[in-house]
């Protein structure tokens, strides 16, 4: 039970090391994985029996939230393979995509002016949702048919950006339906 806490989290759901991945076979592994060690299993164990039970499932949630996310996914495969990316110090160096960077910020910061403002946003995530899938394709090929960690570092740089927008753009829906309703 005690080597579960030292594997990796591909180890860990006994799937290959790969960016792709199937994500019914993940959520039935993580199902009978949690199963496996669940407290209640461990009622009537020692103490330390029961803190490693604990330790486990907190090991195995965060391995899963880990592995279910792409872009988590596409930092941990980069950490694994020895380029993990320090936030204060990689930064975006495509010219083409800061200033795509900077347009992106543009229409949303006019989304407000719009006549119809949420149908405006609704369209700006859609074509960000859109990207995002786009780049999640590229870096799923730099990762498990290239072996190109540096493109893949170049893309999840690109995906962190949309992420962080898309969380933008989830704020000024919440203020718009504020003002709105």
């Amino acid at each position: 039970m005690s080597s579960r806490l030292t594997q990796n989290h591909f180890e860990l759901f006994s799937l290959p090391e790969r960016y792709a991945l199937e994500s019914g076979e993940l959520d039935r592994r993580y199902r009978d994985l949690q199963r496996s060690v669940h407290p209640d299993r461990f009622a009537s164990a020692s103490n330390q029996e029961r803190r490693l039970s604990v330790q486990q499932a907190a090991r195995i949630n965060e391995a899963y939230q880990v592995l279910k996310d792409p872009l988590r996914r596409g930092r941990y495969l980069l950490e694994l393979r020895g380029r993990p990316i320090d936030d204060q110090q990689t930064t975006q160096q495509d010219s083409a995509f800061l200033m795509q960077q900077m347009e992106l910020r543009e229409n949303l910061g006019a989304i407000r002016q719009q006549d119809d403002p949420l149908k405006a946003l609704g369209s700006l995530v859609r074509g960000i949702r859109e990207q995002n899938a786009s780049l999640e394709s590229e870096l799923q090929q730099a990762l498990d048919d290239d072996g190109d960690t540096g493109k893949a570092v170049a893309l999840v740089l690109k995906m962190q950006f949309l992420s962080r927008l898309l969380s933008e753009t989830q704020e000024l829906e919440a203020d718009l339906e504020d003002e709105l309703y």
